[in-house]
């Protein structure tokens, strides 16, 4: 069951929020071992697509439903998932950049195919000229 955007935007943030703190407080279970470390880019990547969500619906609450993101937000949601996750480990960093242009990719390709309407393409009018 689908919620408005402005409901959506108070979920995604505490989401984000609720990642970003578990991320600090598990940090060293997240930097014991190797899939730890990825797990904790796989969280961050995780982070990136609820932050995304949120500005996203934030500018359709406050903007109109007509209103897409651009690629300053995505860049913006970015920076912050990818900080967040370098504060846990370095490698978090490069794991959760990697997992978060797969998520953005996905997210896109989902969106296209919901969102995106066909535009009917008006036949050629073939004129009759006699000279």
């Amino acid at each position: 069951m689908a919620v408005n955007s402005a409901t959506s935007f108070v979920l995604s943030s505490i989401l984000t929020l609720l990642i970003f703190s578990g991320m600090q407080m598990y940090k060293p279970l997240l930097i014991r071992s190797p899939i730890t470390i990825i797990f904790g880019g796989y969280l961050g990547s995780v982070m990136f697509m609820f932050f995304v969500t949120a500005i996203g619906n934030l500018e359709a609450t406050l903007f109109g439903k007509n209103f897409q993101l651009k690629l300053p937000e995505i860049a913006l949601s970015m920076v912050i998932s990818l900080i967040a996750s370098g504060m846990v480990h370095r490698i978090c960093f490069t794991t959760c950049l990697i997992f978060s242009l797969i998520t953005i990719y996905y997210m896109n390709k989902l969106s296209q195919k919901t969102y995106v309407t066909v535009a009917a393409v008006p036949a050629p009018v073939k004129s009759r000229r006699h000279k």
